[in-house]
């Protein structure tokens, strides 16, 4: 039986399986922004209230990385720009 993995962190990029596909096709999607990561919850890309919460924290992580070249004040407003974007998906 092939090991099939929903959500997985690959080289600072969140890759998820797309539970829409299944079972007919394991297709997996990359994802670099955390609006993209609100974009598969909404799209139910990923499902399940435990997945979807770790693919949020890992949308919160992919935030963070893309701010981690600003300054501190900007950082927080684009980690709080990602939060609520999350929180409301």
């Amino acid at each position: 039986m092939p090991d099939y993995k929903p959500i997985t962190w690959i080289d600072g990029h969140l890759r998820l399986l797309d539970q829409r596909r299944l079972p007919q096709e394991v297709v997996y999607l990359d994802y670099w922004e955390a609006e993209a990561v609100a974009d598969a919850i909404r799209t139910m890309v990923v499902r399940g209230a435990p997945a979807i919460g770790i693919a949020a924290a890992y949308g919160m992580a992919l935030a963070a990385c893309q701010s981690a070249s600003y300054g501190v004040s900007q950082a927080l407003d684009a980690l709080e720009r990602a939060a609520k974007c999350l929180r409301q998906a």
